[in-house]
């Protein structure tokens, strides 16, 4: 390890226990808390197989500064140039200050003599001059942005006292073509939309893609050899295998938080009714048994229950389970239709699709099936997934006239609604967890 190396992360303690700076993320955000993120400054300028650590200064700033940004909680501000490098761990307050920057986020990039850099992260508030955070990053240069995701979600649980969500990554749907002969392609990409990938070529239709816990795994539906059937991608290989040889129609996956069920409908002369697959064993429950449509079932975060939606009822609405099936019983009451449910990794809300009046809107509600709020009015917004730390939800907008869907965000409040670019049309997001 280089000698500034060591000193750099020796320089990395503890948060401040008296430190107050806070966030609040429950509530609606007016005016987002302002911070700065000058371009990380670096000892010496020196070339890495990413570029030179200058570059990547000024690149990972910009990607701190775009998550943040993006919560909708955070305004970037002030000068964007490099401080210089003794101003990492000493900085000018009064120019931040001067900036009206409640926080200031700043740090380093380095080349280590192994090819790999050292990212450190810093925290400070510039008016009771102190630092609330730090943290230090040794990876390789191609891992630059997860290493700024990183430091971006320790400033954000730092003023929120909530954990981030920024180094995580998102699975969907790509589509492109007419609407009556959509391509629909496995695809796969950061939660800011970098490192975007393809992990099905288009020869056959695929729906409904599913994080793993792990991350290792999406589960997915597939029309392969013209029968709709649910498949593993695993990331560790680039393979994809059957989940397994079900009689009917399999669909809408969902893994159980341990990762060792994946739930699943199966449809057999015209009734759909949820299973629960052992993945390792391939042992396979039934868990409804109708003759309804049973289908989009989640689970709680600690494995106990599982909500869903059904027809049983003679309309679409959600009913909540016992993991192994038992105690069903409807929690929807509202106007119109329920559907795609997904339980928060928090447990303590239900998002879904409303579909009424001639919309389809995303809300949240109670997991007893009260206080309802709907966070969107568009012409068709369906399908939520929610971010790791349960405060932001993933969906995808289908515009009136035919035009392709695309992936669209929108934090608890409702007020934070903005687009996630994709190259290609988009439709049914699965939000992944937190990477390791």
């Amino acid at each position: 390890m280089h000698v500034r190396t060591a000193a750099l992360l020796a320089l990395i303690v503890a948060t401040p226990a008296a430190a107050q700076l806070r966030v609040d993320v429950t509530q609606g955000v007016s005016a987002p808390m302002p911070v700065a993120v000058p371009g990380f400054a670096t000892p010496a300028s020196a070339p890495t197989a990413a570029g030179t650590t200058e570059a990547l200064g000024t690149q990972v700033a910009g990607v701190i500064a775009n998550d943040l940004k993006s919560s909708g909680l955070f305004r970037p501000v002030g000068p964007t140039d490099a401080v210089p490098f003794p101003a990492v761990t000493a900085p000018a307050y009064d120019t931040w200050r001067t900036a009206s920057a409640q926080a200031l986020i700043t740090g380093a990039v380095e080349a280590n003599a192994d090819g790999s850099i050292t990212i450190a992260c810093y925290l400070y508030d510039p008016f009771a001059q102190s630092q609330l955070a730090s943290e230090g990053f040794r990876v390789a240069p191609a891992a630059w942005r997860r290493a700024a995701h990183k430091c971006a979600d320790k400033v954000y649980a730092r003023l929120t006292g909530e954990s981030g969500y920024f180094d995580s990554q998102i699975t969907y749907i790509a589509e492109t073509g007419p609407k009556t002969q959509r391509i629909k392609r496995l695809a796969v990409m950061d939660q800011d939309g970098a490192n975007h990938r393809f992990l099905t070529n288009g020869q056959n239709l695929v729906l409904t893609p599913r994080f793993a816990p792990s991350q290792l795994r999406i589960a997915y539906m597939s029309f392969a050899n013209n029968r709709p059937s649910l498949w593993f991608y695993d990331a560790s290989t680039g393979r994809h295998s059957l989940v397994g040889s079900f009689q009917g129609t399999s669909l809408s996956p969902r893994f159980s938080p341990d990762g060792r069920y994946l739930l699943m409908s199966i449809i057999k002369a015209g009734n759909a009714n949820l299973y629960r697959l052992d993945i390792a064993s391939k042992a396979l429950d039934r868990l409804t048994d109708g003759p309804s449509i049973d289908t989009s079932p989640s689970y709680s975060p600690d494995g106990g229950k599982i909500v869903f939606e059904s027809d049983r009822g003679g309309t679409q609405q959600l009913y909540v389970m016992n993991a192994d099936g038992s105690g069903q019983h409807r929690i929807t009451f509202g106007q119109g239709r329920y559907a795609t449910p997904a339980w928060s990794p928090r447990g303590d809300l239900i998002a879904f699709t409303r579909i009424g009046g001639g919309k389809l809107r995303v809300g949240t509600m109670r997991i007893d099936g009260g206080g309802e709020k709907l966070l969107t009015d568009s012409f068709a917004d369906e399908q939520p997934s929610w971010s790791p730390n349960g405060r932001v939800l993933v969906f995808f907008r289908t515009p009136p006239g035919g035009s392709p869907p695309e992936l669209m965000s929108a934090d608890l409040t409702g007020l934070n609604l903005r687009e996630l670019r994709t190259p290609l049309g988009a439709s049914d997001p699965s939000w992944g967890p937190l990477r390791p």
